[in-house]
């Protein structure tokens, strides 16, 4: 598929604003201007930016980098991901802050504490990282303070889901490898093909299958299976299970957290955001029967985003709620293949920890490979 139209790939805000970031404080601390920056990304890749402006002042520094989101119809793509850093007097410390056009989180749910700028883990380590490497004879005496900013980053954000998510006032300095990747349906499909014929090809019968790169990094610590036998489905839950029935593969572990996976426990075989929402109704239903009290099920019915239904579970010791869940993902997706497959079902938090779990079938596998 390289190279074809629609196969651009792209680089997320997280990257641009690290790019951004590193020239910014490259430029203070040299007190020139920065025509070009390198950044590692978190998947290993090394990727020069250019910098697109660069301003100067004895005390703070600010550079723009233009996003290129490649072939995916990314509202922020051409958009400019700028940095500000400047020198504060707290030693050691590292401050990143929401300027304008990027959002501040209003509710939870998120991962982030309400009143934070949205900037999320993966970024918000990588800044940090660029900061404490490049200023660590600085970081002795004082701190640096990083304000990031997207001009036209509220008119933005009303494109997207951020503002029914409860962030105001911007996008989301987001991504967990740093490259976008086009959501082409076809190439996608054809990748899940590929992948699962080329496992079946090599003598796997039980394959792991995964809703992204980070639900495979997290199914990686807890499956022992060669690394061929990790497929990424992404929302492709039903074809990827068709495929492994075609491929005579025996056993299935589907590896996800809760979001995708409380849509797949409800049947929906297409989990992509546009066309299936998180039925929080649901969830508060699996909680009642899991032996939540009737304040907890309100709570989690008022919840706005599955992440802070898994909260509020994790907060109570509603471990019950997740293995239910995993049980019930495993019973619609065998339903799809009509029982023709052995199903497993590891439901992860956001640390990579396995937080529920649930097998059905007719138990004709080798035995667990979880660890």
């Amino acid at each position: 598929m390289e190279g074809k139209k629609g196969t651009r790939t792209g680089f997320s805000t997280g990257a641009c604003a690290t790019a951004a970031t590193k020239g910014a404080l490259l430029a203070l601390l040299r007190q020139e201007v920065i025509g070009q920056i390198e950044i590692t990304l978190p998947v290993g890749q090394r990727v020069v930016f250019s910098i697109a402006e660069c301003n100067i002042g004895p005390n703070e520094a600010r550079c723009g980098v233009i996003k290129d989101a490649g072939d995916d119809p990314d509202v922020t793509h051409g958009a400019t991901i700028r940095a500000t850093v400047s020198f504060i007097e707290t030693p050691g410390a590292v401050l990143l802050e929401a300027g304008e056009g990027v959002g501040r989180v209003t509710q939870p749910g998120l991962g982030l504490p309400v009143g934070a700028p949205d900037i999320t883990r993966v970024p918000r380590k990588m800044m940090t990282d660029v900061v404490e490497e490049l200023a660590a004879a600085q970081l002795r005496e004082r701190g640096m303070k990083v304000v990031l900013s997207v001009p036209g980053g509220e008119e933005l954000a009303k494109k997207t889901e951020l503002i029914r998510l409860g962030v105001i006032g911007g996008i989301g300095i987001l991504g967990t490898t740093g490259i976008v990747r086009p959501y082409s349906t076809a190439a996608f499909r054809a990748g899940i093909g590929i992948g699962v014929a080329s496992a079946a090809a090599r003598g796997y019968r039980h394959l792991v299958v995964t809703t992204g790169g980070m639900s495979e990094k997290f199914a990686l610590r807890w499956i022992d299976l060669p690394e061929g036998a990790f497929i990424q489905m992404g929302d492709f839950v039903g074809y990827a299970l068709e495929q492994c029935v075609k491929r005579h593969i025996e056993r299935v572990t589907i590896s996800g957290m809760i979001g995708k996976l409380s849509k797949m426990a409800m049947g929906k075989m297409m989990t992509h955001a546009a066309g299936s929402d998180v039925d929080t109704g649901f969830l508060a239903q699996l909680a009642g029967l899991s032996g939540a009290p009737e304040e907890v099920v309100e709570e989690i019915l008022e919840a706005n985003t599955a992440r802070q239904v898994a909260e509020i579970a994790q907060a109570r010791g509603l471990a019950a709620f997740f293995d239910r869940l995993a049980v019930r993902v495993c019973e619609a997706c065998r339903r799809h293949v009509k029982g023709e497959l052995e199903i497993e079902c590891l439901l992860t938090d956001f640390e990579g920890n396995v937080i529920g779990r649930g097998r059905v079938g007719n138990g004709s596998g080798k035995g667990s490979a979880t660890r």
